[in-house]
């Protein structure tokens, strides 16, 4: 298999150890999770989208395991600005801030809270079961470039995060950039559900979510192959990575960094493991591999 040479690296204006980062909503909760996934291997960590206001979320089941990944509909709880203390033990690594809103004021209001904590702020317009957030704003791409521009004249890195579940991705992708975007994180999870048999009713106390893991790993290779040739900023592929060969054929495609979810609930040493296999010291530079399957 193809080795790279090993980091740091800096993608989206962000420098990071390595290619390999935690992805929102994964053992993002608190400052010392986040510290452990650090330790753990991880090139960057993303931390769990945070909002203009706490919320506790949708009812449970929030989480179900599929026989190829995971069905979730958390709803976006999170602490709000109470969460500005977890970071403060965290201040200098790579913590990419994950935040959502309603609108161009409270993105930007959420990042201002956390301006010399972030590394950079990742924006949720994707999230597929928040009603107001996420997904309703990022299929809109005036809404898009609204919120990036509202957020990126704080002149921190920013991310933009998008949902696969519109027609065209490189659409939003362009509005993003245009916005001020540093980066794009694609995808989210896709629009599912799943029902019980013996039950009658659907498996998720929200009825319907997002579908994660191996099963979409071929979806976010289009995005990513898409996006590259539509964009000019970097892309960061995210959606079913768990072995290193995974982030060799994202890079193939046009991504400079993957993001990783749903492996971290089967190996929480994912990132170490990957690493192993992934760099060597006679790996080539990443720039030979990064889009090469459009050549």
């Amino acid at each position: 298999m193809i080795q790279l040479q090993n980091g740091p690296f800096e993608i989206g204006r962000v420098s990071m150890h390595n290619h390999l980062i935690l992805a929102a909503g994964v053992l993002g909760t608190t400052g010392s999770s986040l510290a452990r996934m650090l330790r753990l291997g991880a090139g960057a960590v993303v931390t769990k989208s945070i909002g203009p206001e706490p919320r506790d979320g949708h009812p449970g089941p929030c989480l179900v395991r599929l026989e190829n990944g995971y069905l979730n509909a958390m709803g976006l709880c999170n602490p709000s600005n109470a969460f500005v203390s977890e970071l403060k033990p965290l201040k200098g690594e790579p913590v990419i801030v994950s935040i959502f809103g309603g609108n161009p004021d409270e993105f930007a209001e959420v990042a201002s809270w956390f301006v010399g904590y972030a590394k950079a702020f990742e924006l949720n317009v994707s999230c597929p079961h928040a009603t107001g957030y996420g997904a309703s704003i990022g299929t809109v791409p005036d809404l898009v470039r609204a919120c990036t521009e509202a957020v990126s004249s704080l002149h921190i890195p920013t991310w933009v995060k998008l949902t696969p579940n519109v027609t065209d991705i490189t659409t939003i992708g362009r509005a993003a950039e245009e916005g001020g975007a540093d980066a794009l994180v694609a995808i989210n999870t896709v629009k599912a559900m799943r029902i019980s048999v013996p039950a009658k009713r659907p498996v998720l106390g929200n009825r319907y979510g997002g579908l994660s893991g191996k099963a979409v790993f071929p979806m976010a290779i289009r995005a990513v192959y898409d996006l590259f040739e539509a964009c000019s900023i970097p892309v960061i592929g995210c959606g079913g990575i768990g072995k290193a060969e995974d982030v060799i054929e994202m890079m193939m495609a046009g991504a400079c960094a993957v993001e990783i979810g749903s492996a971290v609930g089967e190996d929480v040493s994912v990132f170490e493991h990957i690493s192993r296999e992934l760099y060597s010291k006679d790996g080539v530079s990443d720039t030979e591999i990064v889009g090469c399957a459009h050549e």
